[in-house]
């Protein structure tokens, strides 16, 4: 098997988009390309468990292993979600020809991007895949080209510019760890570990984790995330938080894979620890302030991705529950953004409290969004609550007592927090208005409901029973961490 065959397909569908500007053909051209993603990232996950022959045509520049695809089939999951909602979402909000080709050919580059920073096997051209992620992403979120839109992009591209300028630092840094003695390639790094100054190692990964720690939306540093997630379409939005912070988080993963084998781990534990903690530290400050359903839900993916940070901290049982938590989280937050869109096209505003009877409004939008909050949550039988409950072992058994019960108290927190808006939004009194009637009468197209309700499906079918497939496939890619 090639693995550039799923890389290239992305770039050779935007040309013909481009040419051929018509908004059922790209809508098609979208699916096309989420199936054979899909497709192909099954059949590599099958060669590579099998030990089938997996080539590249770029030489050792695209590898798979057993970290990269469990990252390839999560993307692959969470864009076939969106690629069919995106379907309902372009005729909701009536895009012409012109601009829903734009819109696709963005979607498209953006995965483009994205798979190159998840089977790219060189940290140096992972950071060049990165960086390209933020120039396809912030058309996406200009896409509605409003003046909140045009500040958040603007935020977003210098912000993360930023980042990934102290990624490069630290990638640099690395390089002058190594005396020469090894290639940037990942499996060279990981075989000369023992060759590494330490000093600069340690002093790399620091810059390398606040950088590229941007783009994965940990706090202090995700000043960006609220606004890009709030103001970018919902489709995007889902990808954003289900995909995007995953793709920067592995390759803070692989850079801290070096520290492990070189036996300086503790010191990658601790600035895990202390971003992750922050990071739901924010979330619980700002969880009672925030108007925009959108925002809150943006400042719940900053919460989740400093659990998984915690769970890193952790080590041993910590790296396997955050790698369950990563997972999951995906597929949970896409639901929750994309519902997020049902609401915005219904109710034309992201207001919380300008939102409420849903359950009667759009009876479909009301559940999936109220069984959203309860998986996000991570209230049985939602999988979530195995991660959590797996962290919250594993600070016990390290006697962190005090972590432990910062760590509980401020989840719970955020959880109040956001169901107070959930359940107003969901079940709140609807005032006398013939807007409202409006919206009851208005329908949306079922495309915009399955995809939400089969990843709840597998997310509660998850909760009660791990594949044993999924424990082999999570516990081997621990391994590489």
């Amino acid at each position: 098997m090639i693995i550039e065959l799923i890389l290239f397909l992305p770039l050779i569908s935007c040309v013909a988009l481009i040419i051929f500007k018509k908004i059922t053909f790209s809508r098609i051209l979208v699916l096309v390309n989420a199936f054979a993603l899909l497709f192909y990232s099954l059949s590599l996950y099958l060669a590579f468990i099998n030990n089938s022959k997996i080539t590249s045509l770029l030489g050792q520049y695209f590898k798979i292993d057993a970290l990269n695809i469990l990252f390839l089939l999560i993307l692959s999951i969470v864009f076939m979600a969106v690629s069919i909602y995106s379907c309902g979402y372009v005729k909701s909000i009536n895009m012409h020809n012109k601009k829903a080709t734009y819109y696709s050919v963005g979607l498209l580059l953006f995965i483009f991007t994205m798979l190159g920073t998840v089977l790219s096997s060189n940290i140096a051209l992972s950071w060049v895949f990165l960086e390209g992620t933020t120039l396809t992403s912030a058309y996406l979120i200009y896409f509605e080209k409003t003046k909140q839109s045009l500040e958040a992009t603007w935020k977003y591209v210098f912000i993360c510019s930023i980042g990934i300028s102290l990624g490069f630092v630290g990638i640099i840094l690395l390089a002058l760890s190594t005396h020469n003695s090894s290639s940037m390639f990942f499996i060279d790094l990981y075989s000369h570990y023992s060759n590494f100054n330490t000093l600069w190692m340690n002093l790399g990964f620091v810059f390398f984790i606040i950088g590229i720690g941007t783009k994965a939306g940990l706090a202090p540093v995700h000043s960006w995330l609220p606004d890009a997630h709030s103001e970018a379409p919902s489709p995007v939005s889902a990808l954003l938080s289900g995909m995007l912070l995953n793709t920067a988080l592995l390759l803070v993963l692989r850079y801290y894979h070096i520290l492990n084998l070189a036996d300086c781990a503790s010191y990658g534990r601790l600035l895990f620890l202390i971003m992750g903690i922050l990071s739901i530290f924010v979330t619980a400050v700002y969880v009672f302030t925030i108007k925009n359903y959108k925002r809150m839900l943006a400042y719940s993916s900053v919460e989740n991705m400093g659990i998984i940070s915690i769970g890193l901290a952790l080590g041993k049982t910590g790296v396997y529950a955050a790698l369950i938590h990563l997972i999951f989280h995906s597929f949970a937050k896409s639901s929750f953004f994309m519902t997020s869109g049902n609401i915005y096209v219904k109710f034309k505003t992201k207001r919380i409290d300008k939102v409420s009877d849903m359950i009667t409004c759009d009876p479909p939008t009301g559940w999936l969004w109220i069984l959203t909050f309860i998986v996000i949550s991570g209230i049985p039988p939602s999988p979530l609550f195995i991660s959590e409950f797996l962290i919250i072992k594993e600070l016990l058994a390290d006697k962190h007592y005090i972590i432990l019960v910062l760590f509980i108290l401020l989840l719970t927190i955020i959880m109040y927090g956001i169901a107070r808006c959930v359940i107003n939004m969901t079940f709140g009194k609807r005032p006398n208005s013939d807007h409202f009637d409006y919206i009851e009468q208005t329908k949306l197209p079922w495309t915009m409901y399955a995809p939400q309700f089969v990843l709840l499906a597998i997310l509660a079918f998850s909760g009660i029973y791990l594949c044993p497939f999924l424990i082999e496939m999570i516990k081997t890619a621990a391994q590489l961490i």
